[in-house]
C-alpha cells in the first residue's frame, strides 16, 4: 500500500427535495383543499475517524463526494424521504483544513469521532403549509434548499508514542524493523525511506507505538533533501528517540544539525522529551564508543545510549527506558482526564 499524507477533496451535501402542490381530489367532498407535501432533507456528509486506515491513498482515486438529495413531497400531505448521510472514513489524526490550507476546521484524533462537514439542504415547503384564512387555496411551495459545496485538504499526522529522527542513514528503519514486525525499507544509501512507517513494540506485557519518518539533513527546514514535510507525523509523539550514527565523526555537530531542523520547524517539537542514542556500536571500537558518548552528554546534559540495532545490542535497556517514559505519560493523562475542578 502507498503512502499519502495529504489530499484535497470535493464535498457537496444532498439538496432537499421541492414542496409539493396538491389539492384534495375526493368523490362528494366539494372542497377538498391542499394537500402537497413538503420535500426530503438532503443527506449530510459526515467524516468519521477509523483506526484501520494509516494513509489517505483511497482519496488519490476518488475525490469528490456527494450525499444524497432528497426527493421531492407528493400529495396526501406525503413527505419526500431524506437523502441518505455519506460517511467519509479517515484515518484517526487526520486535520481537515479550509481551501486556504491553514484554517483547521476539525482534527479527527479519537477513534470512532465524528464531524458534520456538510449539512443537508432543508426541504421545500409544500401548498398545504401556505394556506390561510384568506388563501384557501395556495397554488404555492417551494423549492428545496441547496445543500452545501466545499473544498478541503486532508493532512495526516500519525499518531505515535516516540517519534525516530536523525540524518538519513541513522539506522532508523533498522530500529524498527528489530523492534517492531514492521517492514520497512532499509539500504546503506541515504533517503530508503521516503515516507513515513509506523511499528507496535511490545515489552513485558506493555504496546508502544513509534514512528519512524525520513531523515533530516542541514536546510530540510528550506526544502534541502526530502524536506521538513514529515515532521508533521511526530507533532503528536509522546517523546522523540534521536538516533545518531556513531561512524560519524563529529556526533556533536550532527546532534545540533538535527535540533536545528526541529527548532526551525516549530510547532513546540523542540520542546518534546527527547532520548539520546549513538547507534552503529558494532562498527566502533570501545575507545571511540567511550569518547564520543562523553562528548555527547557533555553537550546535552542527558543520558546517552549506545546501541547497535543490527546487532541488537543494548536494544532492549533502551526499550525499556521508552516503555517507562510512555507508561509514566499515559499516567499523567489519565490522571489529568479525571480531574475535576
Amino acid at each position: 500500500m502507498k503512502f499519502l499524507d495529504q489530499v484535497k477533496i470535493f464535498i457537496a451535501s444532498g439538496n432537499g427535495g421541492n414542496g409539493c402542490v396538491s389539492f384534495r381530489r375526493e368523490k362528494y367532498i366539494e372542497y377538498g383543499g391542499p394537500n402537497g407535501g413538503d420535500g426530503g432533507r438532503g443527506g449530510n456528509v459526515v467524516l468519521e475517524a477509523v483506526n484501520n486506515l494509516n494513509t489517505l491513498i483511497d482519496f488519490r482515486y476518488s475525490q469528490h463526494f456527494r450525499a444524497q438529495h432528497g426527493t421531492g413531497g407528493k400529495g396526501s400531505d406525503m413527505t419526500g424521504s431524506k437523502g441518505e448521510d455519506l460517511f467519509i472514513k479517515v484515518p484517526v489524526g487526520t486535520e481537515v483544513l479550509a481551501e486556504d490550507k491553514e484554517t483547521v476546521i476539525v482534527d479527527m484524533i479519537e477513534e470512532g469521532q465524528k464531524f458534520v462537514i456538510a449539512n443537508g439542504g432543508d426541504g421545500g415547503r409544500g401548498n398545504t403549509r401556505f394556506k390561510t384564512a384568506t388563501n384557501q387555496a395556495p397554488r404555492k411551495a417551494e423549492t428545496g434548499w441547496p445543500g452545501e459545496e466545499i473544498w478541503v485538504w486532508l493532512r495526516l499526522k500519525l499518531i505515535a508514542d516516540i517519534g525516530l529522527v536523525g540524518k538519513p542513514n541513522a539506522g532508523k528503519s533498522t530500529f524498527l524493523s528489530v523492534v517492531t514486525q514492521a517492514r520497512p525499507k532499509i539500504a546503506n544509501y541515504p533517503f530508503t525511506t521516503i515516507h513515513p512507517n509506523l511499528g507496535v513494540a511490545q515489552l513485558a506485557g506493555q504496546e508502544f507505538i513509534l514512528a519512524d519518518i525520513p531523515g533530516l539533513i542541514e536546510g530540510a527546514h528550506a526544502g534541502v533533501g526530502l524536506g521538513d514535510q514529515f515532521l508533521r507525523h511526530v507533532e503528536r509523539c509522546k517523546a522523540l528517540l534521536h538516533l545518531i550514527d556513531g561512524t560519524e565523526e563529529d556526533v556533536v555537530e550532527t546532534y545540533k544539525i538535527i535540533r536545528h531542523e526541529l527548532e526551525n520547524y516549530g510547532h513546540d517539537i523542540i520542546n518534546k522529551e527527547e532520548i539520546i542514542a549513538i547507534n552503529k556500536l558494532d562498527s566502533m571500537d570501545d575507545e571511540d564508543v567511550k569518547n564520543k558518548k562523553k562528548i555527547l552528554e557533555k553537550y546535552t546534559g542527558k543520558k546517552v545510549h549506545v546501541i547497535s540495532a543490527v546487532a541488537k545490542q543494548n536494544v532492549d535497556d533502551l526499550l525499556y527506558v521508552l516503555a517507562d517514559l510512555v507508561k509514566k505519560d499515559n499516567i499523567v493523562e489519565e490522571e489529568v482526564g479525571a480531574w475535576q475542578p
